[in-house]
């Protein structure tokens, strides 16, 4: 049982502890809120690259979206176990940060790797969905977007188009045109007419330097949110100490 004296003097330092967790678990629960709005974001605007670099659709955006949602709720849990000054409240945030540490952890450096390895995978992809690009499905859909948003068009430039079945029939897709107005179906059936009518840029270098930037971005936020963890851990475990130690009571 500790003295009178010697909880009038870690009271100070209690407080202190409790004011600096509260405006952790305040900024902790804002970093919540850019994690949604990353995850919504990747979910929107990279959806068309990532389905033509995966055979599969990818869960990324609906993880961090997910990720996001748990730490909102955790960090108004934060708040409200240092403002309680629970010694197992506090225990079970640090171990909630703990994980979320090792995931944003792993979740940065998968980022980071994945960066390093969207070229060689994109090439062949993109190459094959303009190979076998109808105008229907969803590869052809993601095909016209990026055509569309980065003004360009073909893999290297656009006359990858002349050697597919599509341009057979329909010539270079409309999402390559400049401007609708003269971009024609007979214009674009002939690639000499064409040059003037369609981007000339080819989409392979823009789109790896979109998605690698991009990529980048989201894991520098995983590794900048993943570090910020240890400072909430370590007030978490000394304030719950010492609440412990000193037998420090709530009013």
């Amino acid at each position: 049982m500790s003295s009178p004296s010697r909880r009038l003097q870690t009271k100070p330092v209690i407080t202190c502890l409790k004011t600096f967790l509260i405006s952790y678990s305040l900024i902790f629960w804002f970093t919540g809120v850019i994690l949604l709005a990353v995850g919504v974001w990747g979910k929107v605007s990279l959806e068309a690259y990532i389905s033509l670099a995966t055979d599969e659709g990818t869960n990324a955006p609906y993880v961090l979206i997910g990720t996001g949602a748990v730490i909102v709720i955790f960090g108004l849990f934060g708040c409200f176990a240092t403002c309680r000054g629970s010694t197992w409240m506090l225990k079970l945030y640090a171990m909630f940060l703990t994980l979320v540490f090792l995931a944003e952890l792993v979740a940065g450096i998968s980022g980071f790797l994945f960066r390093h390895e969207i070229k060689a995978k994109f090439s062949s992809k993109y190459d094959e969905a303009v190979k076998n690009y109808d105008g229907k499905d969803h590869r052809s859909q993601a095909v016209d977007t990026i055509q569309r948003s980065l003004k360009c068009c073909g893999v290297r430039n656009y006359k990858d188009w002349g050697n597919t079945s599509y341009f057979k029939e329909d010539g270079v897709p409309a999402s390559c045109c400049k401007d609708t107005t003269h971009c024609t179906p007979d214009v674009r059936k002939d690639l000499e007419q064409a040059a003037d009518e369609v981007y000339g840029t080819g989409c392979f270098v823009l789109v790896t330097d979109v998605m690698e930037s991009n990529l980048g971005i989201i894991a520098g936020i995983s590794f900048g949110i993943a570090f910020f963890q240890l400072i909430g851990i370590f007030l978490a475990c000394c304030l719950s100490r010492y609440i412990t130690n000193n037998q420090y009571e709530m009013v």
